[in-house]
């Protein structure tokens, strides 16, 4: 189960809906704009790598 930290809430709420369900569903943490931006980038490059 994924966790969304208070300082991110905002940022992460901002995104599609899409999106935001892959996020959860990868079971991560996130509480800072760096984790939520990493874990972006990732799913970015497995697109990419399809």
């Amino acid at each position: 189960m994924s966790t969304i930290g208070p300082k991110i809430k905002s940022q992460f709420e901002s995104l599609s809906e899409e999106l935001k369900q892959e996020i959860l569903s990868r079971d991560v943490t996130l509480n800072s704009l760096t984790d939520l931006i990493k874990v972006l980038e990732k799913i970015v490059d497995e697109g990419e790598n399809q």
